[in-house]
């Protein structure tokens, strides 16, 4: 016999074989009806109570209220929770009480799923509930759900709040903690209301390979796999921009994309290697325009979600209307440094890092020392939506040099709460200085930058070809979503964010109790009295044990020898 199955867990695969011996299809596979929801009950029963005289309604049992011939219980569907109310001779009007006495009573649990039929009535202490006069059992949980205690008030306590536990097991925690599904309704909104702006704009939404032998649009470190057939390596897309840029040369005036990008890079609050883009292109615009695109984008968004501009950020408010401040790399460096780094050279920009305390490698060219130094002390002074404008161009391969300033590439970023939301360029679409820029890309990759884009060929013909002026723009959905639900890690706004294996408890058998020289039909004795492994139950006090040995045959009247105290403590003394 296993003992890796909790009392509750043996005792609940008990009832589904009672259930089944009852002739009770635990999990029927027929359609189970549904015409009312509890959310629509809660909002329009007291206008329109003569609608809610047969209703028939699904959902978990989250509570029970056993009270002989009559129960109170609660189930709850997608929309939230109803009250229901059972008795007995109305659920049954014939002899056969059985639904009732024994099923209802003895051998459903929480988190059952069931299906009622019945009509809405109002309590004697005033609350809404559903009278069943049908019930039926649609599918029985395995697992009991962590309990989660409220008080009078409806605060809860003793709650499913472990981060961990929480992310790894997001269908337990949506169960219990179902006020987090407005975090990923919101997320939904965010992104259909995006949709429909762009869709209003006449932009087509397009779908790109997200297995792609070469890649590129990113600087970033990519996860490789590999195809049998083709006999060749593969990457899991770090950006869509070249594809979506292919389809600006084919014609499209406009493309869209949300998709999942991959980076194999560090996980922290802000990043987790798999993440949710939105990169869009639009033909016969630049940055310039696209900035004013993005501020009434995002300020249409904000108002669907909240129907205000302004949401809390932490202990901050943010405002999304435009128009957002405008600074400039060099200029955001000179203002929250004092130094002005925009005629440094390479050594000096390394030199200024150090001078600073910013870690700094061999492998850094004149790009990436300066996005270091801005990241360490601008970013986190960038808290109402502010662009940073006119990059370095060794910091972006894919921007087109600044119409104006040699040296910088026409490039904005987004930043609000001190967070990188949006990335945007007025595109290269000169064919020559892009193989350039690839190649340069190439002597990074050669000094140990693992980060450099790769040479994309077919990207360089397909701008041979000819592309037509272009404004790109990336944005981060889960930043986005985090900053308009007001959370502070990534994880909370991702169903399923990444994590690190489980580790799972050791499977103990009979056969590990039983080397200790403890006889086999005291094993789950044992295991009953809380020890799951024999490390327990030697870290134990023998005399307890002892005892308490004599106490569990007396309660669960066992006809068995009951171990000597001589033999019991030979049980500590092995392993």
């Amino acid at each position: 016999m296993s003992t890796n199955l909790s009392e509750q867990e043996v005792q609940r695969r008990q009832s589904l074989q009672e259930l089944i011996n009852l002739g009770i299809n635990p999990y029927p596979a027929e359609a189970y009806d549904v015409d009312t929801y509890a959310a629509d009950i809660t909002s329009n029963y007291q206008n329109e109570k003569t609608a809610y005289k047969n209703i028939s309604m699904a959902g978990r049992i989250m509570t029970r209220r056993i009270m002989g011939n009559a129960s109170f219980a609660e189930i709850q569907d997608a929309t939230g929770r109803m009250q229901i109310y059972l008795k007995r001779d109305d659920l049954c009007p014939d002899e056969d009480k059985t639904l009732y006495n024994t099923v209802f009573k003895k051998l459903l649990d929480i988190g059952d799923f069931v299906g009622i039929k019945g009509y809405v009535f109002t309590t004697q202490t005033g609350e809404i509930s559903v009278h069943v006069t049908q019930l039926t059992l649609l599918s029985k949980s395995l697992k009991p759900l962590p309990i989660v205690k409220r008080d009078d008030e409806g605060n809860t306590y003793d709650g499913f709040t472990d981060p961990e536990m929480r992310y790894r097991m997001r269908y337990v925690d949506l169960t219990v903690n179902p006020h987090f599904k407005e975090i990923f309704k919101t997320r939904s909104k965010v992104i259909s209301t995006m949709r429909n702006y762009f869709d209003a704009q006449g932009w087509m939404e397009v779908e790109t390979p997200i297995l792609q032998g070469i890649h590129g649009g990113a600087a970033a470190r990519p996860f490789n796999t590999f195809h049998n057939t083709l006999d060749m390596p593969l990457f899991l897309r770090i950006a869509n921009e070249l594809y979506l840029k292919r389809l600006i040369v084919a014609g499209f005036d406009g493309v869209y994309e949300f998709g999942k990008m991959f980076r194999n890079e560090g996980m922290d609050k802000t990043h987790n290697p798999e993440f949710t883009s939105m990169e869009i292109y639009v033909a016969y615009k630049d940055y310039i325009w696209m900035m004013a695109m993005v501020e009434d984008c995002l300020e249409k968004i904000t108002l669907a979600i909240h129907g205000k501009t302004t949401v809390t950020v932490g202990d901050k408010e943010i405002d999304f209307a435009g128009p957002y401040l405008r600074l400039t790399m060099y200029d955001s460096i000179l203002k929250y440094t004092g130094i002005d780094v925009s005629a440094m050279t390479e050594e000096q920009l390394l030199e200024t890092c150090k001078t600073m305390g910013i870690a700094v490698d061999a492998t850094m060219g004149k790009g990436k020392l300066v996005d270091a130094i801005f990241g360490e002390k601008v970013e986190h002074e960038l808290i109402q939506p502010t662009y940073i404008t006119d990059y370095p161009i060794e910091m972006t391969p894919l921007a087109k040099k600044h119409r104006t300033h040699e040296g910088l590439v026409e490039r904005f970023e987004l930043f609000v709460n001190g967070k990188e939301i949006a990335n945007a360029y007025s595109e290269l679409n000169d064919a020559i200085d892009q193989k350039q820029r690839f190649e340069h890309q190439l002597t990074l990759a050669a000094r140990g930058d693992d980060e450099a884009m790769a040479m994309d060929d077919d990207f360089i013909r397909a701008l041979e070809y000819g592309m037509p002026p272009t404004a790109g723009l990336g944005i981060g959905i889960d930043r986005l979503v985090m900053m308009l639900t007001n959370q502070q890690s990534i994880q909370e706004v991702l169903f399923f964010p990444q994590m690190r294996p489980e580790k799972k408890a050791k499977v103990i058998n009979d056969e590990d109790f039983t080397a200790l020289g403890i006889p086999l039909e005291w094993v789950p004795v044992i295991i009953k009295m809380g020890f799951n492994s024999p490390d327990e139950l030697q870290a134990g006090n023998p005399n307890k044990v002892f005892n308490d040995l004599g106490g569990m045959r007396k309660k669960m009247k066992l006809d068995i020898v009951l171990p000597s105290k001589d033999e019991v403590m030979a049980w500590f003394e092995k392993g």
